[in-house]
């Protein structure tokens, strides 16, 4: 007898072939003018990605080319574990070699407030934000990844997109109690941006200070940046898979953040 998950992955190729489905890119490409997030002088720096060259078909390897990476496990679009901060600490299977992979796929809701963001950067998602979605579209199902689309992923250069000024960063995110309520009454699998970090910019000056790291990753949930293309997916109907590279204890990590959609 004909294994029923067999027949499903048989027809999922199929579907892929035929053009019923879609593989989106989500992630940005990884280079040494990739921005990372600027902390205050008075933390430790995450450094940004820097290549050197092993070989390339030449006296020190004929045949192959390589390089040596040196970089962040946050940088670019990358994955955040529980472990990466200290309400995660503790938790049980909460670095990037512990996680069961089973938790990198899930469904998308995606959340659209681009219009929002254009007029006001610091936006902040709210839980009634959140419900009014839901009227639309449907609950958001325990396990789902939640993708926030702020249009952020369209500002070019370093500038525009860490947005500094005065008095720190400005870019948009969670409210506190809405990270609260997907993290416990959505028991999502995490939440996705466009931004380099899953906080809004002002954040640390928020109680807590990055509230979204703080319940995010005290409930053991995950956090995915610096997306890209989160205008070619539907509200809800795609498939993301995002997987960080198994790094014995890690933090967090570079990743391919890949949709299957209609």
């Amino acid at each position: 007898m004909e294994n029923p998950g067999t027949r499903v992955l048989a027809e999922l190729l199929q579907a892929l072939d035929a053009g019923q489905l879609k593989i989106i890119d989500l992630t940005t490409t990884l280079g040494p003018d990739t921005p990372v997030i600027d902390l205050p002088p008075n933390f430790a720096q995450s450094p940004g990605l820097s290549l050197s060259e092993i070989s390339r078909y030449d006296c020190r390897g004929p045949a192959w080319y390589w390089n040596i990476i040196h970089l962040g496990e946050h940088t670019g679009t990358h994955f955040d574990a529980p472990i990466h901060w200290i309400t995660g600490k503790d938790l049980p299977n909460n670095a990037t070699d512990t996680i069961l992979p089973r938790k990198f796929i899930g469904p998308a809701c995606v959340i659209d407030v681009t219009a929002d963001v254009e007029q006001n950067p610091d936006f902040l998602l709210t839980i009634e934000r959140v419900e009014h979605w839901e009227g639309q579209y449907g609950r958001i199902p325990a396990g789902a990844w939640v993708l926030l689309r702020t249009g952020w992923s369209q500002r070019k250069t370093k500038e525009e997109f860490l947005n500094n000024q005065d008095d720190g960063a400005h870019s948009p995110g969670f409210a506190r109690a809405c990270s609260q309520f997907l993290a416990n009454s959505r028991d999502v699998l995490g939440v996705g941006v466009e931004t380099v970090g899953t906080d809004a910019g002002q954040a640390g000056g928020f109680d807590p200070p990055f509230p979204n790291h703080t319940f995010m990753h005290g409930a053991g949930k995950f956090g995915l940046t610096s997306l890209i293309n989160l205008e070619q997916l539907p509200p809800t109907g795609a498939l993301v898979i995002a997987a960080p590279l198994k790094i014995l204890n890690g933090s967090g990590s570079p990743l391919r953040v890949i949709a299957i959609t209609p």
